[in-house]
């Protein structure tokens, strides 16, 4: 009892210490609730971000004020389970009135498929808006949808998607499901993808074998795109993309089945898959991924963040020059709040959103 009572107070102790640098560091600050599950976020001007809600909506925050907008013109999605309006992201180059992309679940005879799509913002309506691509992925479950968006620096948006409840999905190179796509930025195929010129795949496919990737980064210091997906129940990897590879799910994995302590697949190894560059057991639940460029906190430069929902933090990952995962440093567990999107912004202030329909911003103290 007496040694018990002893480790609590270190716990306790601990725990205030760590609070106490956290607090000469940064400071957190609440800018906007009464949302619904903000899903994504996105800078469209200066004071402006775009967010999308799950179940369908669409709206502008104005980070000074803290008022928000609902926008019209948003598509009719399969709003059920994890599907509905999903992310929201901007290329590069982007100017005040360019194209914005989306994913959404899109009904397609009463079954649901992952969307690509992009739309023009004027005032306060979505215009212009086109559908991309409507990946062969449709099923009638209504998980594992993905659905993250990022850009590179030569004209190409990459897209993740689940493999949508079909484990089979992801080894199945003539579904998109499993898979993480890419393409050109008008919804064409580039002709250098690895698979062009195959009857027997689909053209998009840039790398396959995975579950549910919810995050999804370019990191353009160093020319590479990182993954993070939920395992089933431990298991959720973090992934350096590669072209063409197979990243093995179901095949191998780290985690194990729901209904009992019995491994998925074969096993966590297999020649011609590709290992995680990290793994989580037990489970976080992944929700989105960020890597870190900003000027506003040094000690966080070139480390990935992801927000997580079942175990309620933010996640921060470092990355040795290899793009070796070397620590792990979880922040925010006594806000207790499902972490959903993340997003960077030129001052290097870190945003992110929670399930119970806030937005938070995290800036130097």
């Amino acid at each position: 009892m007496i040694l018990l009572i002893k480790n609590f107070f270190i716990f306790l102790l601990i725990f205030f210490l760590s609070s106490v640098v956290y607090s000469n560091a940064f400071q957190l600050k609440q800018i906007a609730s009464g949302l619904g599950v903000p899903w994504s976020m996105v800078f469209i001007s200066n004071d402006e971000i775009l967010f999308t809600e799950r179940k369908g909506r669409a709206g502008v925050l104005n980070i000074q004020s803290g008022k928000f907008n609902y926008l019209t013109g948003t598509p009719e999605v399969m709003a059920s389970g994890q599907g509905g309006l999903l992310d929201a992201a901007k290329a590069p180059e982007y100017e005040e009135g360019d194209w914005i992309y989306f994913t959404y679940s899109k009904a397609i005879q009463d079954q649901g498929a992952t969307t690509l799509a992009r739309a023009h913002i004027d005032e306060r309506v979505l215009k212009d808006w086109q559908d991309l691509i409507i990946t062969d992925s449709k099923t009638d479950t209504s998980v594992h949808y993905g659905s993250r968006i990022a850009f590179d620096d030569k004209g190409h948006v990459y897209f993740s998607i689940g493999d949508r409840g079909v484990r089979s999905n992801a080894q199945d190179l003539n579904s998109h499901a499993g898979s993480i796509l890419r393409l050109n930025l008008d919804g064409s195929t580039p002709e250098d993808n690895p698979f062009v010129g195959r009857s027997d795949v689909l053209p998009q496919i840039w790398s396959y074998g995975h579950r549910n990737p919810q995050g999804l980064v370019w990191d353009n210091e160093n020319k590479r795109l990182w993954s993070i997906e939920h395992g089933p129940r431990g298991g959720d990897e973090i992934n350096l993309i590669k072209e063409g590879k197979n990243y093995g799910w179901p095949t191998i994995s780290y985690g194990k089945e729901y209904w009992g302590p019995v491994s998925v697949g074969e096993g966590t190894h297999k020649k011609g898959m590709e290992q995680p560059v990290k793994v989580y057991v037990p489970s976080i639940a992944p929700g989105s991924l960020l890597y870190y460029t900003g000027d506003a906190f040094k000690d966080w430069q070139g480390s990935l963040f992801s927000g997580a929902l079942k175990l309620r933090h933010i996640n921060r990952i470092t990355l040795d020059e290899q793009g070796r995962a070397t620590a792990e440093e979880r922040l925010f567990e006594n806000l207790n709040e499902r972490i959903r999107a993340l997003l960077q912004s030129s001052e290097g202030w870190i945003y992110f959103s929670t399930d119970s329909g806030k937005i938070y911003v995290i800036k130097p103290k």
